[in-house]
């Protein structure tokens, strides 16, 4: 024992002397105002700690103030132990080798969208995907039944014009638009059934059209119901052996059977067209243009549907005056509106999409007031 005060300078440094294990202070976040290198927390004697911080050779940490940030945002440390009091030597300890890592930047907050972007779903890995029309009519609760519009009113209005005016032209020039119309009638109402893409079953619809067609051209327009009904017979007995075929579920061979076997039907009854009298095919396709454009005007449904039907039977006597119908073209004109507007109403059920208004819409009320043409031609010549 000396008297000369204890200098902790002179006490050699065993780095595997077994120290006693302190217990680990609590981890604080970094919300204090001024940081302190961790070496500074064991010494209780100001005049120790002041030297040794002037003996210090390392570099330093920044004594600024930083912004606080929360303890998710930063990086991980280990816990940190301060060294024994009086345990002093040149080599750096474990914890002042590297100072600490800034804390990284918090996230930016995602811009701000607009209005439009409702419209879209959230992001995925496959993109955003689209909601239609139909989707957000079903999840607001809203009406199963949605109006095909003006344009595709427009265009059935276009078509029955055509179809009225080739009438008078021969059965080859009729032929024109009626392959037209039978295409988007087989086309149409498979969408309208949700059954998308139905590549096989729309082209064996299209084709017993054709087929139809064909027959009714070979046998002549007084051979029309046995061509009709002929075909229609065949193509129900083929559309069921391919359904037969099929490996998929039964319920959904069902659906797929019925699908097909309507949307054949549809587009071989608009053979009627051929087999109708030219003058009947003339007003009646006039009458049924007109009812579909009155039908899509801003009324309300009673008052859309007297005002289509008056619109049509006007148009009936007017190109009727035209013909030898003369004034009983208001009664042809006024059932082939309301068959039309009986097809406009399933293109307009079950929140269709705009395909299916732009097919099923154009479409349907053409294709459902052939029959009517047909045989309410037949009856008043």
């Amino acid at each position: 024992m000396t008297d000369q005060p204890y200098d902790p300078r002179y006490q050699g440094y065993d780095p595997y002397q077994q120290q006693p294990q302190q217990q680990q202070p609590p981890q604080q976040p970094q919300q204090q105002p001024q940081q302190q290198w961790p070496g500074q927390q064991g010494y209780d004697d100001p005049h120790a700690a002041q030297q040794y911080t002037q003996q210090w050779q390392g570099q330093t940490w920044e004594t600024q103030v930083h912004q606080p940030v929360a303890p998710a945002d930063t990086a991980y440390l280990p816990p940190q132990t301060p060294p024994p009091h009086g345990a002093y030597g040149n080599e750096p300890q474990p914890w002042q080798q590297a100072p600490m890592a800034p804390a990284p930047p918090p996230a930016p907050e995602p811009p701000a969208t607009d209005a439009s972007a409702a419209t879209y779903g959230p992001a995925t890995v496959a993109g955003n995907a689209r909601i239609t029309d139909a989707q957000r009519a079903r999840l607001e609760g809203r009406s199963p039944i949605i109006d095909p519009g003006m344009r595709p009113a427009a265009l059935t209005a276009l078509l029955g014009v055509l179809l009225s005016a080739t009438a008078a032209a021969g059965s080859y020039a009729l032929l024109i638009p009626l392959i037209a119309l039978q295409g988007v009638t087989a086309a149409g109402w498979f969408r309208l059934n949700g059954m998308w893409p139905a590549r096989q079953g729309i082209a064996l619809a299209f084709l017993g059209a054709l087929v139809a067609d064909v027959a009714l051209l070979t046998a002549g327009r007084e051979n029309g119901p046995a061509a009709i009904l002929g075909t229609l017979g065949v193509w129900v007995l083929l559309s069921l052996v391919l359904q037969l075929r099929s490996h998929a579920d039964p319920d959904e061979r069902m659906y797929g059977l019925m699908a097909s076997v309507a949307s054949a039907a549809l587009a071989i009854i608009a053979t009627g067209y051929l087999a109708a009298d030219p003058e009947a095919v003339t007003v009646g396709a006039a009458a049924a243009a007109v009812a579909i454009l009155a039908r899509a005007l801003p009324l309300p449904t009673p008052a859309s549907l007297i005002v289509s039907l008056l619109a049509a039977a006007g148009a009936g006597i007017a190109v009727g005056g035209l013909t030898d119908y003369g004034p009983k073209g208001a009664l042809l004109g006024a059932a082939a509106a309301a068959c039309a507007l009986i097809g406009h109403r399933v293109a307009a059920y079950d929140y269709p999409s705009r395909f299916v208004h732009f097919t099923a819409g154009v479409a349907l009320p053409l294709a459902t007031a052939a029959p009517v043409v047909w045989v309410l031609g037949r009856a008043l010549a």
